[in-house]
Formats: structure tokens, C-alpha cells, sequence
């Protein structure tokens, strides 16, 4: 518990750490000391403990011990990630003027401190605290007379978006952006805290006054230097207040320093394919069941080369099109690099040198740059531009000749920055040394005295030497007179002369020798001494020159670092389609879904990387114009047939496609996916107390509630974890509903196969199994998708394979036979099968012999292919068919 200052007698320094602490109690106080940042109190303990470092103790604070703990400040960084991730903020405290400049006060002053930033999950913009190929969102959410809007900012790149949404739209939306930090106020923080939760942000409550619509627009129009938003848009009061209220929260983590923010845009929930969360978790679009992003969808498809070609791939892939245009101008540009290999490769190889100019160009704004922020910016210029040439052709697709007029025009700029910067600057602006030679005079001077100030002392003793024509005279030093002449007593007379006194000034007289200066060596000492830092604040001045030169000149950046992203994206799918045989999709605004030898992207991925064997492809056909049309299978067959991969490789190949990526099939046709939701998978929610059926129910109902034509369902085994006929009678009712009241695009797998009766009822539903072989007892997975049912589950045949004692599948299998006995007869009761069944036995039923190998088999074993000519082939199937007869 922290007390103020004035209840207690305390030591000066500990009543500033105590006054600056209760403005900030809900963060850890990271209070600069020197070179490292301390920690007292019960920020200590915390710290200490999330850390995993010493806690110590530091004087007493009313009789007690005060712990304290401490990291060094050079290294504060990674401390600050760790303490993020575990749900801490920091407010960074820094030395605000030096120890001396303390002293001019009182020779027992503190040195003025205060807080300059507070580090949030959403706030931050470091490379070393963020992932390059991931966005870091911070999120605000405003409400206004039961109308709900989500603004959201990636500080780090500068992106700013708002979106007006219902409430229930809400928990989609934050699924699609997977935001780090949500501002919200207290009130509404009640009603949305467990939706937040939901998407794994921290939550973090402002007043309501930070929402204020018309305080909104002032932030707004004060931001962007504008006197109307007119120019950027028609917002809505609710958008302007969650726009607003990121602004706000940015200036007080940030104590001023504003980052770049690009002008909002007001985005359409229209324009792209609504999915909601349990959707996107169990298609694992871009992070797995267990929450990381290994075999997930994203990683399978991402060879950008470029942090902003991978964070723009995965906006496109969380948001696909609906706009028929715009995913065919994408597909334009991937399928240019597709068909001119050399174009893409060099592409490719110009952008794995390229830095990221957005998070740079983010870090300046806030003046956190570093000279590499500035060079990453020359180079990216400097690479777009040669890229842009690179790519100069007739037949560019548009969005690649867009892309390649805005990384022209740059030549001011990095040409500038070129010159002033050396190839390879330091990190930090306050180690020096990142000015090129020759840019600036002064500099130059400066440091030619600096690192050269030996030689130019001997060129002056060599010049007075000859001036006076004696051979000893020295230039010494020491720290009384500094530099000074010397001569034997021997020449005094000389030096005292009326010829030389106008030039050296007689300083001291010794035993042996008379000490002189002159005007000029004065002025060189004090050069000299003063090199360093003048040279140092020399390169400052020029850093923060180059630094305005660089804001004054963000948007173009802006637009150049998009280019670049956008160029990277597209030559990366094509990439991938050239490599993994994938082809472009045809998009339509009807209701067509045709999908000839499709994959799934993420198995045929692991198939290939474990050299298993092919992935077998399957057609889908869920076109839902025309007389004819079935636009809802209903899909039968064992556990382990593939059931499950197939269903979300059709809605992968939706998504792919309306991202505007090639697909992994032999051909597509897809009318616009307004809307994708999957039930696939089964877990329980124990946080809430919802069973795994109350979850798949809660899951299947916000299907059917919001499910429109436009939309692609697929559901996995509807029912399956309550009683057979509770779970038999749901999925009935919810396939009738999705054929007759949603009408829409269906993929529906079971094991209840009474379901394949509603074919007669159902005149758009169509059966499909599929299939497997059975051999001696055992099934052998086929993987093929074809017309018609399943006439059974093969359930024992499966445990059999996942190793189930033999006793047990035995067991299984007799009561299997009298249960089908019972159910073809009519009868079937527990108690009647308890009557007619044997006692369990747990020893397992002897194992048959297998059976004798046949003389055709050991024939076989005999062959080695690649040593057969055609002739001997053709002996040996004569040779086979005789044993046969």
C-alpha cells in the first residue's frame, strides 16, 4: 500500500517516488535512478515476482523495511514486454535534467523526475516488444442511444479505422482484429467485459468524457491539423466518439508526444465476409485450437518477405472481400507474378531488403527513433523506387501500376537522407557517428579535432618552431594550464622580445623553462575540449532536422510503405500458387459454389512436409441456382474418413478466394460468401459452466439466427453430446432449418443416418459419404467424397485402430450385433440384451492365424520394378495369372 508524502517523515527522493506513484496507481512506477530503473513498495514485490529478480529493501518508510527491485535501464525493454504480457502497465518515470543541473537548487535538491510514456499492451511501438508481421490494435468501443461503433488503431504502422456496428456484431468484429487493449467505460464495460475477454485484450476503463462526440471531433480535427472531418468522411456521433476516445488515451500514455496517425476511414461491415468467433477458432484461420500459430492457415499460406506484406496478408485474410471488383484486381496482380516468374522473383529478392517503413516512420513521430529508423526509410525508398523501375511494363495488372506510380517520386527525400547518413548507423542517436563525412563543415571540423587533435598540436609546435627558429620548443599539457609552449630558459630572452611578445603570451617561468600560449592555441584547446560533445550535438541537431524533413513528407511515405506491402503480397501468393499448383478462382454475385478436386491447404501442407503420402483431392458442387440445384449435403461416414477436413476446406477455399488468392483445387466457381460459419470440434467452456453441448448449442443457434442466403455453413456431428435421440431429433430439426428457413449454402456431417431420409423431403438436399474398404476385419480409409450414404459408422473398427484392448473390442462387437439385432426386430431393450448377452470377459479371444501367404504374393515380394523391361513385365502377369488358375 502506498501513503503520501506528508503523512510520514521520509526522505526527499521517496517523497517524489511517493507523489509521482499516486498519480499512477494502477501502474508499475519504473523510476529512473541512474542507470537503472527502481522499484519500491509494492510495485517491487509485484515486479519482482513477474520477473523473476531479487527483491531487495531500501531504508524504511514508518518503521518498516521498503522493498525494492531494479532492472537496468538500457535493457528495460524486454522487462517492459514480460510485464505486458502479464497483464501489468508501466509508467516509465525518467530524469528530467541532470544531477548537476540539480545542484545549481541546493546542494541537497532531487533531480526533477516525471512520467514521459505508459507503456500498454495497445500503446506499444518498439520492434523488440512487437512481432514485424502481426498488427498490435488498440480498440474503443462507444456507445450512443443503443448504437454501437469500434474504433481501432495500430500505433505502431499508423493505420486508424472505425466501424458502426450492431451489439451483436461486436464479438466478430474484435475476433477479426484480435485487438490487444479495448477502451471502454465503466458502464458499458459491465455488458461487454466477457465479450472483450473473449478476444483476449485487456481492458482498459476511461471516463466517459473521453467519449464525448463533440470533445471526439476536436481531438480529431486538432490531430490532423483540419478545421472540418468532412474531407475524411460523414462519421456518425457514436464513430466520432470511439475515434475520439483513442486519441484521448494516446495523448495521456503518450504525455503528448501524438504518434503518426493516418487519417480514419470509416469501414463498411458490407465490404467484407462476416465470421464470427467460434468460426475463426475452429477453422484456425490464424492461430490453432491451443491459441498458437503453428498449422494454422495463416502460416501455412504466409512467404511474404516483408513485416508489412505479412501484417497486410493477415487484414486480408480475417477480412475477405465481398466486392467483386476488388478481389479480381487482387487476383490480377497475383496472377501477373504467376505468369512472369522472373518479375516475381526479382520482386521478391528486391523486397527481402527492405525495411519496415511504417513501424520507422511510427517510432520518429513519437520521437523514439533511432538513426536506423532514418536509414530504414531511405532504404525502403530507395528500393521501391527500383522495384517501381523493375516492374515497368505495359501489361501491369492495375493495382501493380498503382502500386508502382506511388514508390516513385521519392528522389528529394532519400537522396537526402543518402547523403547525410553513413550505410550502417549506430541504434542510438546518442552514440554518434551516423552523419556521413562530408555532409556537414562544422561537423567535420569538429571531428577532425576530436579524433585528430594530436596531429593539428604537432603541425602548430612544428609551425612556432620555425617561426622562432628554436628546435626545442615543445607543446605540453597538463590539467592546470592546459596546453601551453615550452622553451628552455636558455631562449627566454628570445620568446620576451619585442619581435615575439605580440604573439606569445608568457604564462609561467620555471627552473629550466619559460611557458608561453597564443591566441590561436588558446582557441584550439577549447575546440579541442570541446570536440566531442560539439560534434554530438552537432549530429543531434542534424537527426532532428532529418527527422522533420522525414514528418513533413509522412503520407507519401505512408503510401509508399502499402505499395511496397501490397507488391509483397501479391508476389508471395503467386509464389505459393506457382509452387503448390493452385488456381485462380471465378467469383460471381450469384450462388454458385463448385469446387473440382479441391484441398485443404494446411494437411496437403503437412502431408508434403512429412512425405506421407497425396492428399486426395474432392469435388464439391453447393450451387444453390437453378431447378436442379442441392445446395446442402448431407455428409456420412466413419470417424477418421476425412469428414471434418472436408467440410473446412471448402469454407478455407471460400476465404481464400475472397481474400483474393489463387485456391488449391483443379478449378472454383463461388458466388460472393457474405457470411462463413463453422460448427466443426467439440470443448467445453468451464469458466462459464457451459458444458461441450451447451457450447455446441449456443454455437449452432447464432448460426441459425443469423445465418443468411449468402452464407456457407458447414456443421460437424450437430448433437452428438447429449442422448442419442435428444441429439438424433436437434439435428434433424437443424438441418430442416437451414434448408428451408436460412436456404443456405450447407455442408452438414452426421453419424445419425436416419438424417438420410430427409432426401425425399428436402429437395435441395443431396447425400454424400465418404467411402472406406473393409478387409478382414479391418477398414482402410479411402478419403473420397461420393454421392450416396453410408450404411454404417465403422465406430469399433475405428477404436480397434486407436488401440483399445482386444477384450474390449470384442465386447464391442457383440453387443454392436445384438443392438442392430434388437433395432431390426423392433426390440432392443437394456434389459433384454443384459439377459442374452455373455458375461464380459476380460481376456482377450484368442487371436486367429493369419492366413498363409498365397504363391502370387511371395511372387511379388520376388519383383524389383526398375529392373523389369517391358518384355519381362509382360512374362511375369503371364507368370502371375497361371498361379491364379
Amino acid at each position: 500500500m502506498f501513503v503520501s508524502a506528508s503523512k510520514s517523515t521520509v526522505t526527499p527522493m521517496m517523497a517524489q517516488f511517493l507523489e509521482i506513484k499516486s498519480e499512477y496507481p494502477d501502474a508499475l512506477l519504473f523510476y529512473r535512478m541512474g542507470d537503472f530503473y527502481e522499484m519500491f513498495f509494492d510495485d517491487a514485490v509485484h515486479a519482482a515476482e513477474a520477473l523473476d529478480i531479487a527483491l531487495t529493501k531500501r531504508g524504511k518508510h514508518n518503521g518498516d523495511d521498503i522493498p525494492m527491485c531494479g532492472v537496468p535501464h538500457h535493457a528495460a525493454e524486454g522487462y517492459f514486454l514480460t510485464l505486458i504480457r502479464k497483464g501489468f502497465r508501466v509508467a516509465v518515470c525518467e530524469q528530467l535534467e541532470s544531477p548537476e543541473e540539480a545542484k545549481k537548487r541546493g546542494y541537497k535538491s532531487v533531480v526533477k523526475r516525471g512520467v514521459v510514456r505508459l507503456v500498454t499492451p495497445g500503446t506499444l511501438t518498439e520492434d523488440s516488444l512487437l512481432n514485424a508481421r502481426h498488427h498490435n490494435y488498440l480498440c474503443a468501443c462507444s456507445e450512443v442511444r443503443g448504437e454501437f461503433a469500434l474504433a481501432w488503431a495500430d500505433v505502431s504502422t499508423g493505420d486508424f479505422l472505425v466501424q458502426n456496428c450492431p451489439r451483436i456484431a461486436l464479438g466478430p468484429l474484435l475476433a477479426r482484429l484480435a485487438p490487444k487493449e479495448v477502451l471502454i467505460t465503466e458502464s458499458l464495460g459491465q455488458e461487454l467485459r466477457e465479450v472483450i475477454s473473449d478476444s483476449g485484450a485487456a481492458i482498459t476503463e476511461l471516463s466517459p468524457a473521453s467519449f464525448d462526440s463533440a470533445a471526439g471531433t476536436d481531438r480529431l480535427q486538432k490531430q490532423f491539423g483540419v478545421k472540418s472531418l468532412d474531407g475524411f468522411g460523414q462519421f456518425a456521433r457514436v464513430e466520432l466518439g470511439a475515434l475520439g476516445a483513442i486519441v484521448d488515451y494516446l495523448a495521456i500514455t503518450q504525455k503528448g508526444k501524438l504518434p503518426m496517425l493516418r487519417p480514419p476511414i470509416k469501414e463498411s461491415a458490407n465490404t467484407a465476409m462476416q465470421i464470427d468467433a467460434a468460426t475463426r477458432r475452429n477453422l484456425e484461420i490464424t492461430h490453432n485450437l491451443s491459441g498458437g500459430r503453428d498449422s494454422t492457415l495463416l502460416r501455412t499460406i504466409d512467404r511474404t518477405v516483408t513485416g508489412g506484406g505479412a501484417r497486410l496478408l493477415e487484414r486480408r485474410l480475417t477480412a475477405p472481400s465481398t466486392n467483386i471488383s476488388t478481389i479480381n484486381e487482387r487476383l490480377d496482380a497475383v496472377g501477373y507474378f504467376t505468369q512472369n516468374s522472373s518479375a516475381k522473383d526479382q520482386a521478391r529478392d528486391a523486397l527481402k531488403q527492405t525495411p519496415d517503413m511504417d513501424r520507422a516512420l511510427s517510432r520518429i513521430s513519437l520521437d523514439r527513433a533511432g538513426p536506423r529508423d532514418l536509414s530504414a526509410i531511405q532504404k525502403g525508398l530507395a528500393q521501391g523506387a527500383q522495384l517501381a523501375t523493375d516492374l515497368h511494363a505495359d501489361e501491369l495488372p492495375q493495382v501493380l501500376i498503382t502500386a508502382s506510380k506511388d514508390l516513385q517520386g521519392h528522389d528529394e527525400l532519400f537522396n537526402a537522407l543518402g547523403d547525410a547518413l553513413i550505410a550502417e548507423p549506430p541504434l542510438l542517436s546518442r552514440d554518434g557517428g551516423f552523419v556521413a563525412d562530408g555532409y556537414n563543415d562544422e561537423l567535420d571540423e569538429s571531428r577532425k579535432l576530436r579524433d585528430d587533435g594530436r596531429k593539428i598540436i604537432s603541425a602548430f609546435q612544428a609551425e612556432y618552431s620555425t617561426l622562432t627558429g628554436i628546435n626545442a620548443l615543445k607543446i605540453k599539457h597538463n590539467n592546470v594550464l592546459g596546453y601551453f609552449i615550452e622553451t628552455p630558459a636558455t631562449h627566454a630572452q628570445k620568446m620576451l622580445s619585442e619581435e615575439y611578445s605580440d604573439k606569445f603570451i608568457h604564462r609561467q617561468t620555471t627552473a629550466n623553462a619559460v611557458r608561453f600560449t597564443t591566441v590561436e592555441l588558446s582557441e584550439l584547446e577549447t575546440k579541442i575540449l570541446n570536440a566531442g560533445s560539439r560534434a554530438l550535438e552537432i549530429e543531434k541537431q542534424i537527426f532532428t532536422q532529418l527527422c522533420s524533413f522525414i514528418l513533413e513528407r509522412s503520407d507519401a511515405i505512408s503510401v509508399a510503405a502499402k505499395a511496397l506491402a501490397e507488391i509483397d503480397l501479391s508476389s508471395a501468393l503467386a509464389d505459393l500458387a506457382n509452387g503448390d499448383d493452385w488456381v485462380r478462382p471465378k467469383l460471381s454475385n450469384d450462388r454458385t459454389f463448385n469446387i473440382i478436386a479441391g484441398r485443404h491447404p494446411v494437411v496437403e501442407s503437412a502431408l508434403r512436409r512429412d512425405g506421407n503420402h497425396a492428399f486426395v483431392a474432392n469435388d464439391c458442387d453447393l450451387s444453390a441456382d437453378g431447378e436442379d440445384a442441392k445446395p446442402a449435403w448431407l455428409l456420412t461416414g466413419p470417424n477418421m474418413a476425412g469428414k471434418s477436413t472436408f467440410l473446412r476446406q471448402n469454407a478455407l477455399i471460400a476465404l481464400l478466394a475472397q481474400m483474393g488468392s489463387f485456391v488449391p483445387a483443379q478449378s472454383a466457381e463461388i458466388g460472393v460468401v457474405t457470411q462463413l460459419f463453422s460448427r466443426v470440434g467439440a470443448s467445453d467452456d468451464l469458466a462459464r459452466g457451459r458444458s461441450t453441448f451447451m457450447v455446441e448449442m449456443v454455437e449452432t443457434a447464432a448460426i441459425l439466427n443469423q445465418a443468411n442466403e449468402g452464407a456457407l455453413v458447414i456443421l460437424d456431428e450437430i448433437g452428438r453430446g447429449t442422448a442419442t435421440y435428444d441429439g438424433l431429433s436437434i439435428a434433424w430439426a437443424t438441418l430442416e432449418h437451414l434448408h428451408d428457413v436460412n436456404k443456405c449454402r450447407t455442408l452438414f456431417a452426421t453419424h445419425y443416418h436416419e438424417l438420410t431420409g430427409l432426401t425425399s423431403q428436402l429437395s435441395g438436399l443431396v447425400n454424400a459419404t465418404v467411402t472406406v474398404r473393409e478387409w478382414e476385419g479391418d477398414i482402410i480409409f479411402l478419403h473420397e467424397v461420393k454421392r450416396g450414404a453410408a450404411d454404417r459408422s465403422y465406430g469399433v473398427q475405428v477404436a480397434k485402430l486407436a488401440g483399445l484392448p482386444v477384450a474390449v473390442i470384442e465386447r464391442a462387437r457383440s453387443v454392436l450385433e445384438k443392438l442392430e439385432d434388437g433395432a431390426a426386430s423392433g426390440g432392443g431393450k437394456t434389459q433384454t440384451l443384459l439377459d442374452e448377452l455373455p458375461l464380459f470377459n476380460a481376456n482377450p479371444t484368442p487371436a486367429q492365424s493369419a492366413p498363409k501367404e498365397s504363391e502370387i504374393e511371395n511372387a511379388l515380394r520376388e519383383v524389383l520394378p526398375d529392373e523389369l523391361t517391358p518384355k519381362d513385365a509382360l512374362a511375369l502377369i503371364y507368370e502371375l495369372r497361371s498361379k491364379l488358375d
